[in-house]
């Protein structure tokens, strides 16, 4: 009695990462991102495109960068590069989107807003 339970949690176990790794999001594909410097010494733009699969926001080349968006397109990330830090957080309707971000560059804090542009 006691395999057939193990056994049949295993199977339960797989078929419930295989479902979840075959999710989908409203939101998956190619993004452009347009980040707006309104307050502080950082750059006064930033552009940079990401990827969004099954919810999680990646990007190739950074690797301290961490996103996620929500089935309701709630959208929080952060990264950090040598010694630069921001994170933010909106929202994506659609094909687009726009949030606001805060950091620090530099010894300094800024802050600003974003939009975002479905590529793909």
């Amino acid at each position: 009695m006691n395999k057939r339970l193990i056994a049949t949690v295993i199977g339960c176990a797989c078929l419930t990462l295989a479902t979840a790794a075959e999710a989908r999001t409203s939101y998956d594909g190619s993004w452009d991102l347009l980040f707006v410097t309104q307050r502080g010494s950082c750059d006064s733009t930033y552009n940079f495109s990401v990827n969004i699969n099954d919810g999680i926001v990646t990007h190739p080349n950074l690797v301290k960068f961490t996103g996620h968006v929500g089935r309701s397109g709630a959208v929080h990330a952060s990264v950090t590069v040598h010694d630069k830090y921001a994170s933010g957080s909106g929202k994506l309707t659609g094909d687009a989107g726009r949030g606001s971000w805060s950091g620090h560059a530099a010894g300094g804090r800024c802050s600003g807003y974003w939009t975002a542009q479905r590529t793909g």
